[in-house]
């Protein structure tokens, strides 16, 4: 029997979740089903598909929150048995709340169908799940790029017919835009994120890369960044489970695979989610966060059924394991307020992995009809089941010290509308203050030659630190780290974190020099005050005497003199957000 017939009659309980199959007839019935599983539904299709279900259900209901740049507003469809229809009053009520997001790359559709069949079987009760789940479903965040369809972007990928484009209305790449928002979308999955406030978040995707025989790999969060007994959950109890419910269902699972050249024996690493992802991004607030990514060369009604089976087992293992998650991330969140240091990097620890197994097909070599030479192929004809090294345990690269406090004037106000955006609670000084705090200088860094994201990203990012007295003004922002949001709060203004506000370039203004001299004016200046500061001049001969460059270059030593001297603009590489000390 094919396996898409198979998989439609087959009935089976999920420890606590009924699965079903997702065929219904008459106008229920979603385009991926009427076309048999070649055709994944347009935009149109999708939102009206859900108005219907809405009409429905007392248990189905549609919100409309913020707005994409292609000009269309946000859909957010949220299912719970009891009705309710809102996360504030399913959090009081203990139950475990999943933000399924489909469609962040239009190009990987099988979320949004997955979605569809999943709430459409629930609206007919062809499935149940229990009550102490509720659901958020987005079902198709990448508007603009779902609006661009082809049938030629995805040359990797097979099926369905025709699908959107990867990027936005802006062409941005949004699962790289959770932190620096520059797109509507970002700043609307925010405010969404933050109203829901899940427990999992699940992002449907679809991969590139090897060939294998799995038809789903799954990303995580890396569990040693979400960490704490959160961290340890996931690695020990949930994920192990998610992988053993699948397995049953027939649709065995590896974690996501990133090995080279055809060649898994050299084992892989687990995905470092840096927080511009989705999964990274929610990490930061203890939200246990999924990329599910099918592979490419599988069938699209496979694929969509496979995504299908993994959200069923990740609400099934979320019930039977709710009590235990709740526990464990108010433990996390309560921690991290407690902590005096919040890691911003991370690296592979290669000293150890776990052993898992994996049914790959053996890569060989044959000569290319395009370019007549020797090419990489997979023989499906020699397909292998061998234990392979994952390496995925991670240690902390870099840490900083959390203040007190942070205080940022009221200037860069774009950085503190991604603050508030993000839950951060500020205040404003009630008058002009001038405070002692600790001040970061940009000793160095590098700019990123070519543009990625719309952006020059900084990197290599050294600081230098000191105490000043620094005279604030009324309104400027008091930002104190005694929040729950602590985590993203550090590392956003933490300058030297991977995906900081400052190495996404909001503060770049700073490393412009506004001010300067004309040399020959200054000479009559600088002459001054080294005659009234014989300490500098005496700076000045020590580094004559240590470098024979600067000992021949009259410019330099001129600037020099100029740098510690008054007359050099303090705001030059001075980083303007201060830290208020314990």
């Amino acid at each position: 029997m094919p396996k898409l017939l198979h998989l439609m009659t087959l009935v089976v309980s999920l420890r606590g979740l009924a699965q079903s199959t997702p065929a219904q007839p008459g106008d229920l019935q979603t385009p991926f089903e009427r076309s048999a599983g070649k055709q994944t539904a347009t935009y149109t299709e999708c939102i009206d598909f859900y108005q219907r279900l809405d009409r429905l259900s007392p248990a189905l209901s549609i919100r409309v929150m913020g707005m994409s740049d292609a000009g269309y507003p946000y859909h957010v469809v949220l299912f719970c048995n009891d009705g309710t229809a809102d996360p504030a009053i399913w959090h009081r009520g203990h139950k475990i709340v999943l933000l399924i997001n489909n469609g962040i790359h239009p190009g990987e559709p099988d979320g949004v169908d997955a979605s569809m069949l999943l709430l459409r079987d629930l609206v007919a009760g062809k499935l149940r799940i229990p009550d102490n789940i509720a659901l958020a479903v987005i079902p198709l965040y990448n508007i603009g790029g779902a609006l661009n369809r082809t049938s030629f972007s995805r040359v990797n990928q097979n099926g369905p017919e025709s699908y959107g484009f990867r990027g936005n209305a802006q062409n941005l790449d949004l699962n790289r835009d959770f932190t620096k928002s520059d797109s509507r979308n970002a700043r609307s999955f925010a405010q969404i994120f933050h109203w829901v406030d899940p427990e999992i978040q699940i992002d449907n995707h679809v991969s590139d890369g090897a060939d294998y025989q799995y038809t789903m790999t799954l990303l995580a969060s890396q569990w040693n960044k979400l960490g704490g007994e959160l961290g340890t959950f996931l690695h020990d109890v949930y994920g192990p489970a998610l992988f053993a419910g699948m397995e049953k269902k027939g649709w065995p699972m590896t974690p996501y695979v990133e090995f080279e050249a055809g060649n898994p024996d050299r084992g892989w690493n687990g995905f470092y989610d840096e927080p511009r992802y989705s999964s990274g991004y929610a990490t930061l607030f203890h939200t246990i966060a999924f990329m599910p990514e099918t592979h490419m060369l599988k069938p699209f009604h496979d694929r969509v059924l496979a995504t299908y089976a993994l959200m069923q087992t990740m609400i099934g293992e979320a019930s039977l394991h709710a009590a235990e998650l709740l526990t464990k991330r108010q433990h996390d969140i309560a921690a991290d307020l407690d902590s005096t240091h919040l890691s911003l990097d991370w690296k592979v620890d290669t000293t150890r992995w776990d052993d898992i197994s994996f049914r790959g097909y053996t890569a060989s070599t044959k000569t290319s009809a395009v370019t007549g030479m020797p090419r990489l192929y997979y023989d499906h004809d020699k397909p292998f089941e061998k234990k392979v090294r994952f390496y995925d345990y991670f240690v902390s690269d870099a840490e900083a010290g959390v203040p007190a406090a942070y205080i940022i004037p009221q200037g860069w106000h774009d950085v503190i509308d991604l603050l508030q955006l993000n839950g951060i609670r500020v205040r404003r000084l009630a008058r002009d203050t001038t405070v002692d705090v600790e001040v970061y200088h940009i000793a160095d860094y590098k700019s990123a030659a070519r543009a990625y994201e719309k952006h020059h990203k900084n990197s290599a990012i050294k600081v230098a630190a000191d105490r000043e007295s620094i005279h604030f003004l009324k309104g400027d922002y008091f930002i104190g780290t005694d929040q729950p949001a602590r985590r993203f709060l550090v590392e956003m203004l933490e300058p030297t974190g991977e995906d900081s506000y400052f190495a996404w370039n909001f503060f770049d203004a700073i490393l412009q020099q506004k001010e300067g001299y004309s040399a020959y004016r200054w000479e009559d200046v600088a002459e001054g005050w080294l005659r009234d500061h014989p300490e500098l001049r005496q700076q000045l001969e020590e580094k004559r005497k240590t470098d024979s460059v600067f000992a021949r270059s009259a410019a330099q030593q001129l600037n020099f003199v100029y740098r510690h001297s008054p007359y050099y603009e303090p705001a030059h590489m001075r980083y303007p957000v201060y830290r208020v000390l314990k």
